[in-house]
C-alpha cells in the first residue's frame, strides 16, 4: 500500500468573518473526517499549519537565503496537510472524495510519496 500526501490549500480570507459557532462547526467536520480515516486505517497522519508562518529557503549564489512566507498575495496557501494509505491514485481520490475541504471550494494537491 502507498502513501499520499494531500494539501489542503485555501485563501487565507476565506474563513474570514465567520462566527465562533460556524467555525466549530467546520472544524468538527474536518475531525469527523480524520476520524473515519483513522478508523479505517489510512491515516498516517495530519496537522493544520499556522497562520500566516512560514520561512521559505532557496539556494542563491552559492548562499541559502531565507525569507519570510508565505505571502497573502499568493492566490492559495497550504493550510494543512494528511498522510493516507492507498492502494493507488485512484483509491487515493475515492478516499477523498468526501473531505470537507472540498465542501467550502478549496482544493487539495494529492501527490504520492516516494519509497526510495
Amino acid at each position: 500500500m502507498a502513501s499520499y500526501l494531500l494539501l489542503l490549500r485555501d485563501q487565507p480570507e476565506d474563513f474570514e468573518g465567520l462566527g465562533p459557532d460556524e467555525m466549530e462547526g467546520i472544524i468538527q467536520k474536518y475531525v469527523d473526517w480524520r476520524e473515519q480515516l483513522e478508523a479505517s486505517g489510512k491515516l498516517v497522519g495530519s496537522d493544520k499549519l499556522k497562520d500566516g508562518d512560514g520561512r521559505v529557503m532557496r539556494r542563491q549564489d552559492g548562499k541559502v537565503r531565507v525569507t519570510d512566507g508565505p505571502f497573502a498575495e499568493t492566490k492559495e496557501v497550504v493550510g494543512g496537510y494528511f498522510i493516507i494509505r492507498a492502494d493507488s491514485y485512484d483509491d487515493a481520490v475515492a478516499c477523498c472524495q468526501d473531505h470537507p475541504h472540498l465542501q467550502y471550494g478549496r482544493s487539495i494537491e494529492l501527490r504520492e510519496i516516494d519509497d526510495f
